[in-house]
């Protein structure tokens, strides 16, 4: 396997297990989230929420990234 390839691998790996950490950290917020709506103070929960957003859309595209490296 040349360099070149596998140096694709590892950043494919890397960027999988960025990926996963990306998803925990994700559930943990909706996690705090439901909690603070659940008790009063929907205000921070819906700033949370709208703080999320970038999570999603970039988990697209990383998920295409690491789909590409993986291609080539």
């Amino acid at each position: 396997m040349s360099d070149s390839q596998e140096s694709k691998i590892a950043t494919a790996d890397a960027l999988t297990l960025l990926l996963h950490n990306q998803h925990a950290l994700g559930a943990a917020i909706e996690e705090i989230t439901k909690w603070l709506s659940e008790n009063g103070i929907g205000s921070v929960a819906a700033n949370a929420i709208e703080a999320m957003e970038p999570l999603d859309t970039n988990a697209q595209a990383i998920t295409d990234a690491i789909m590409r490296l993986r291609r080539s």
